[in-house]
């Protein structure tokens, strides 16, 4: 029998999704999805005992590893930033992880631990609690002895000068060593030197302090420059060091403010390198050279420009610094050696940049990563070809993600006239359309105005009219998170946007709406289909009404208080009256005046608003949903407040009387960002929040059981899944789109073990 041509590439599709389309294993039944990539990937660390193995921390608390180069990843959550990554050079499968306060671009009230150090002993399957840091004690840099992994090295820094301590447990109990110069953060033990007496080298801010034959010595400080390490968002990128063959000493790469410095005697005097002719002033981002290999070194750079004369790549040299060979020349419109995926497809080759870090296998110097803004890119040939590790395209154009996803994203949106067609609302990187349920995704962004496609909030589709839909769209990301409207004016850009063709191409919806950061849409569905009623949630302007499909709008406050309400999500009850969640504006703690949310309900189609009194202590709803069977059984999710330092007015609150009073009824998590009723069943809810958990209650919200397997630590919603009552989709804040077990998988093996 002869099959078609078109069958044949399906088949070749599908294969392609179940060899290359899939992510690393994660022990459980969850998997994420999208098209990957999106966010902040920073230290690449790479095994010295097999260079398969990768590290990738991001921006958002996740961390991610491979077992085959990149070609897939697992994500795994400590709750936190990550400092540093760190191999036991004995045993291939102890990995060191040092965490700090998360990622400082979140709020001051999000919900943070205490930096800690953390220890596999399983290649990354599962962490222990190895030390936690005190107020007045920090971890800064960590070593492992060559010849056993007993015996630790760690520098700590507190209110006094940096210390180097010593532990014979696996960092149980620590004695000091010797005093260091401050802001010591990398720490290099010579495995050729005697067990009895290590020869050490620790990277301070100006220089390097060497203990050799039992005895100290600090090198030559750089002069006139700023620091060698030790700042926090320099970490991993600006110093590097390996030991060459033959017993030399440890040489040293460092970017410094007049340039690229090298050391060949461990610290103790320096040359400047000479580049090669980048631009006339290069500005120097990233080294890294090979831990047994240091003769090669990797260079990121740029030259400091943007538009069309930003040039911008990777350099490298084979002798120490001496000379170079450009193997990454990249420009806003040429990367000749790059073959990257759908980031540089959708925004051009100059989106990403240079990259922020670089990291090179210790066994392989050809092998080498980087990682910037929103993408992780791999060399295996010395730099001859580099290519995306976070995403793989598949023959009909679309992609899937690797596994190392860090989008963050608003909501899963379901054609209901075809159930293989999906869409995914994301920050940054606007909105991604599926044609096959789930399994790749493509940009569905043409059309929409350029200063619109950061970011998609939310979609509604018309139930009569196969191919319409509506799109609530903004250039502003992140909100309701402060950081992005505190200390200045809310007026941000966006709108509506409308397709009649399933989301492939798309038009600016309406007159009578300003630039508004658009952050919810809701269609009434008792409208006729000539005549759609639609209501958008505009930030820092209120609620526009439509009685005409989105062609025309009109601003509906009264009874809205305060200027430039943030409003922010929309709900419709079953009889067809309205609410609306304003966000809270103060982020100080206190409570009372117009710094509070607050919660809004008309019965006249937004004409009038009435406010809904929050429940005592709490002004900052995230989100509402209301019973189907039962218009006053309502569900408050709210984030809390810090008066004190003590979290305070956050979780989940029933009332089953229209918002005339309120109980508590989730209070283990404070951040919760939304709460959903399944369509299907409305005894069963769902939670999501900023506590690396999800909920779910099976009684209308008396009770709450933890969703097992789902850890991220930033979760947005809970969205049931309507092609199977047995699976949800969860978006969250930088950790991809989860899609897995309703009920949880109680045979999850959790990241962290003993310490939840």
């Amino acid at each position: 029998m002869r099959i078609k041509a078109i069958g044949v590439k399906a088949l070749y599709v599908a294969f392609l999704l179940a060899v290359l389309g899939a992510s690393a294993p994660r022990f459980d039944r969850w998997e994420v999805i999208g098209p990957g990539g999106g966010g902040g990937n920073f230290l690449p660390t790479i095994s010295p005992h097999d260079a398969k193995c990768v590290l990738v921390s991001c921006d958002m608390t996740g961390a991610y590893i491979s077992h085959d180069t990149g070609l897939s990843w697992r994500m795994f959550n400590l709750r936190d930033g990550i400092w540093f990554f760190l191999f036991d050079p004995v045993d291939p499968k102890v990995i060191y992880v040092k965490t700090r306060s998360g990622p400082p671009e979140m709020d001051k009230d999000r919900p943070a631990g205490t930096p800690a150090l953390w220890r596999s002993a399983d290649s990354g399957r599962t962490w222990r609690l190895a030390y936690r840091d005190s107020p007045a004690d920090s971890l800064t840099a960590l070593a492992i002895d060559p010849a056993d992994s007993t015996i630790l090295y760690a520098a700590f820094r507190g209110n006094g000068p940096s210390v180097l301590r010593v532990s014979t447990d696996q960092g149980q109990k620590w004695n000091k060593v010797a005093d260091l110069p401050d802001g010591a953060d990398r720490i290099y033990i010579d495995p050729r030197s005697a067990r009895t007496d290590r020869t050490l080298y620790v990277i301070g801010i100006h220089s390097v302090t060497a203990r050799e034959g039992g005895r100290w010595h600090t090198g030559e400080a750089l002069r006139g420059v700023e620091y060698i390490a030790g700042r926090p968002e320099l970490h991993g990128r600006v110093v590097s060091a390996g030991f060459p063959d033959q017993g030399a000493k440890l040489v040293v790469y460092t970017i410094a403010a007049a340039g690229l410095f090298v050391s060949d005697d461990g610290g103790q005097t320096w040359r400047n390198c000479s580049l090669p002719a980048l631009s006339p002033s290069p500005r120097l981002v990233a080294v890294a050279t090979s831990l047994y290999h240091p003769d090669v070194a990797y260079l990121s750079w740029n030259n400091g420009r943007r538009g069309a004369e930003s040039l911008f790549g990777v350099a490298k040299t084979t002798d120490r610094g001496r000379t170079w060979e450009l193997v990454w020349k990249e420009s806003t419109t040429s990367a000749p050696n790059i073959h990257d995926f759908w980031m540089s497809e959708r925004f051009g080759p100059g989106w990403g940049g240079n990259p922020i870090y670089l990291g090179v296998a210790p066994t392989d110097p050809n092998i080498c990563f980087g990682t910037d803004n929103g993408r992780t890119l791999r060399t295996t040939d010395g730099g001859r070809t580099w290519e995306g590790a976070y995403s793989t395209k598949l023959p009909d154009g679309t992609f899937t993600s690797t596994g190392l996803d860090v989008t963050t994203n608003y909501g899963v949106h379901f054609d209901p006239f075809d159930p293989k067609r999906i869409f995914i609302s994301y920050t940054d990187i606007g909105l991604f359309r599926s044609e096959n349920g789930g399994k790749s995704w493509i940009d569905s962004a043409s059309g929409i105005p350029a200063r619109w496609t950061n970011t998609a909030y939310w979609m509604a589709f018309d139930p009569e009219v196969r191919g319409r839909v509506w799109a609530a769209m903004s250039g502003t990301h992140d909100l309701p998170r402060p950081k992005m409207w505190a200390q200045r004016s809310p007026t941000f850009s966006g709108g509506v946007c409308r397709s009649e063709d399933g989301g492939k191409t798309w038009s600016c919806s309406g007159e009578g709406m300003p630039q508004t950061a658009a952050t919810h849409i809701l269609l009434d569905p008792k409208s006729p289909p000539t005549s759609r009623v639609l209501y958008v949630a505009g930030f820092g302007r209120g609620v526009f009404k439509s009685t005409d499909g989105g062609d025309h709008w009109a601003l509906k406050n009264q009874g809205i208080t305060g200027s430039d309400p943030l409003a922010w999500r929309l709900v419709r009850d079953a009889i067809g009256a309205l609410y609306l969640v304003v966000a809270r504006r103060n982020d100080d703690g206190s409570i009372g005046g117009e710094g509070d949310g607050a919660l809004y309900r008309s019965t006249d189609g937004a004409e009038h608003w009435a406010k809904i009194t929050l429940p005592e202590g709490t002004n900052g709803p995230s989100g509402l949903a209301v019973d189907s069977q039962d218009p006053q059984r309502l569900y408050l999710a709210a984030w809390g407040r810090r008066p004190e330092n003590r979290m305070v007015g956050g979780g989940i609150f029933l009332s089953t009387n229209g918002g005339g009073a309120w109980r508590q009824v989730l209070a283990k998590d404070e951040h919760v960002y939304d709460v959903t009723v399944d369509p299907r069943n409305s005894r069963i809810v769902y939670a999501c929040g900023f506590e690396s958990s999800a909920w779910r209650s099976a009684d209308r919200g008396e009770t709450w059981q933890r969703i097992q397997g789902y850890n991220f630590k930033f979760g947005h919603r809970v969205i049931p899944d309507p092609a199977d009552a047995n699976k949800i989709y969860i978006t969250t804040y930088g950790g991809g789109v989860w899609h897995g077990p309703a009920a949880g998988d109680k045979d999850a093996l959790e990241d962290v073990q003993g310490n939840r």
